[in-house]
């Protein structure tokens, strides 16, 4: 597919100008490897991020208890924990991020997120793809997005999630209408003793007694394939199983995916779990050219027993995301990889009579570092309760515009579905225009 200029003007989600675009299916004299390059350079231009790392806290983070502290509340709003000073002066958050609070002037720090959806299902949609749909996904991820903008060439799967795409009652955050060639590869837990990834293990001997029978198979399936060319289902087939012999047979892929060969001293730092370990699988993905990793951190869904839940996660987190940040830093990746913290909402300012929290869509925080973001940055505000922003709404539209013209994706283009029916990859929407200096 190429994109040939038309004359009309459109706007970008940023107010400035920008052409509209038809799509053609081929243009004589030039390779469909030709197209797709100049297609790919096309839309990766004044990029300010080469990757993205989205970690997910799915349940939704209790800001109270973080990074959006209101020590002089009432008891009931204020919950248990102390407050620490971070090395950004007048910045202080929750005493059980010690790390973190090394790593603050690293970090620009909205304390504004907001929208008005408090189902998790519904909400994790939108915060994942910045588009307001059904529970069951009506828009396709940000980072399926990414993976249809920038191409399923090479060696490496553009868009991975570790250990796997979020899930409440089924997985969320998919690709939607742009079909499973653009779904997320799913790493699995590194964590996990012995950890391999599905598909990037050698191929098994075979006798030839079976080598015959799958050669039969797979003529049978050639020949349905034939007869179905213009199945969706058949073509993704086909991709899937073109992809996952690259991925197996590329020594850079299984490389990237080899977290035993990190050191026991870093591997420790990052915290012996399954979100430490999916940090630093995160890391060796950007530095193997992975353009968009989600690390799904689940749990913070605390209704009863927040307390106890957090004196465990809480630790967990604070280790994790503090030595990626700092790790990145070291080997120079922090410039080009944009990191976004976030779930799909806060929590309540009032601790329920379970000693929990409920869901509160109308504030949260979120976390932003790298790719030109302003450092030590705090952004918006809410109430003396921490209930109601009061200061900068950061809506999900907002967050996605912004990752995606950190990576040069016009976030208005016009996507085609199944049917060929025009869709912007985002309705509304601005960039986060104070996060950068």
């Amino acid at each position: 597919m190429l994109d040939l200029v038309l004359g009309k003007k459109n706007l970008h989600c940023d107010g400035g100008s920008r052409r509209d675009f038809l799509r053609v299916g081929g243009i004589a004299g030039l390779s469909l490897a030709s197209l797709l390059q100049l297609e790919a350079q096309a839309k990766t231009k004044k990029a300010r991020a080469k990757s993205v790392i989205l970690i997910y806290l799915g349940g939704g983070l209790t800001h109270h208890d973080t990074f959006d502290m209101k020590p002089d509340a009432p008891e009931e709003v204020r919950g248990k924990y102390k407050s620490i000073d971070t090395v950004v002066p007048g910045l202080r958050i929750g005493e059980l991020l010690p790390n973190m609070a090394k790593v603050m002037d690293k970090i620009a720090l909205v304390r504004s997120g907001a929208h008005n959806n408090d189902h998790h299902e519904t909400a994790t949609n939108w915060a994942m793809s910045g588009r307001f749909g059904s529970a069951f996904g009506d828009f396709p991820a940000i980072g399926a997005v990414v993976a249809h903008e920038t191409g399923l060439g090479g060696s490496m799967p553009p868009y991975v999630a570790v250990p796997r795409n979020p899930a409440f009652t089924w997985e969320l955050g998919k690709s939607a209408y742009l079909g499973g060639r653009y779904e997320s590869f799913k790493a699995g837990d590194p964590n996990d003793a012995n950890y391999k990834v599905q598909d990037l293990s050698p191929a098994e001997q075979l006798s030839p007694a079976r080598m015959e029978r799958r050669g039969n198979l797979r003529q049978a399936v050639d020949q349905l394939a034939r007869k179905l060319d213009n199945s969706e289902q058949v073509k993704t087939f086909g991709e899937f199983q073109q992809r996952a012999s690259e991925l197996v047979l590329s020594s850079k892929a299984r490389s990237a995916f080899a977290i035993d060969a990190e050191t026991d001293k870093l591997r420790d730092r990052y915290g012996r779990n399954t979100f430490g370990q999916s940090c630093i699988l995160a890391r060796r993905l950007v530095e193997n050219g992975v353009r968009f990793t989600t690390v799904s951190y689940s749990g913070w869904d605390h209704h009863a027993k927040i307390f106890q839940s957090c004196d465990k996660k809480l630790p967990e987190f604070d280790k994790g995301l503090s030595a990626l940040i700092e790790d990145l830093e070291v080997r120079g990746l922090l410039d080009e990889t944009l990191l976004a913290v976030y779930g799909e909402f806060g929590r309540t300012a009032k601790i329920n009579k379970d000693a929990g929290r409920d869901h509160w869509a109308q504030a949260a925080s979120l976390l932003f570092a790298g790719a030109g973001v302003k450092p030590g940055f705090i952004l918006g505000a809410t109430d003396k309760l921490g209930a109601f922003v009061t200061r900068r709404p950061v809506s999900p539209a907002d967050v996605a515009c912004t990752i995606f013209e950190s990576l040069g994706i016009d976030p208005r283009k016009q996507l085609l579905s199944p049917d060929g029916r025009p869709i912007e990859i985002l309705d509304q929407g601005e960039p986060v225009r104070e996060l950068y200096v």
